[in-house]
């Protein structure tokens, strides 16, 4: 048990940031399920949707579990959640709807098997993002 916590202290970050980057998913999947299935909304639509619930989600478990992020003042939260927005808003319209879309109307590969392509996609890139722009660690002086 010793050696796990160990496991778990070393590698913390990677291992919080695939949990909730998998709750994240799980997210997006069902936000866009309900309307695009459920409601009947255009699959698009639906995964804008998605998206917008989704990094919302990520932003506060990023921000909180992953990077433990400390901000020492309101400006800086903001510029912080602004930075986190934009780093998803490039990933979203280059993998999570232009991919997406590409995908469903060129390629005509199913929508699920489609969504699951751009998420893992995004993942690796918003992983990136937020690990050397958004949440990187201040140098102590």
């Amino acid at each position: 048990m010793e050696k796990i916590k160990e496991l778990y202290l070393k590698y913390k970050e990677i291992i919080n940031y695939l949990f909730f980057g998998g709750c994240t998913t799980i997210v997006n999947f069902i936000s866009y399920y309900i309307p695009a299935r459920i409601i009947g909304i255009d699959e698009i639509i639906s995964n804008v949707i998605a998206w917008c619930v989704s990094v919302l989600f990520a932003y506060i478990t990023n921000k909180l579990f992953v990077f433990s992020s400390k901000t020492e003042s309101l400006t800086q939260t903001i510029k912080e959640m602004f930075s986190f927005i934009f780093a998803r808003l490039f990933t979203g319209v280059l993998c999570d709807v232009s991919l997406f879309a590409l995908m469903i109307y060129v390629l005509h590969i199913n929508d699920i098997v489609s969504k699951i392509t751009t998420q893992v996609i995004v993942v690796v890139l918003n992983y990136v993002l937020s690990k050397l722009v958004i949440f990187k660690k201040k140098k102590e002086v």
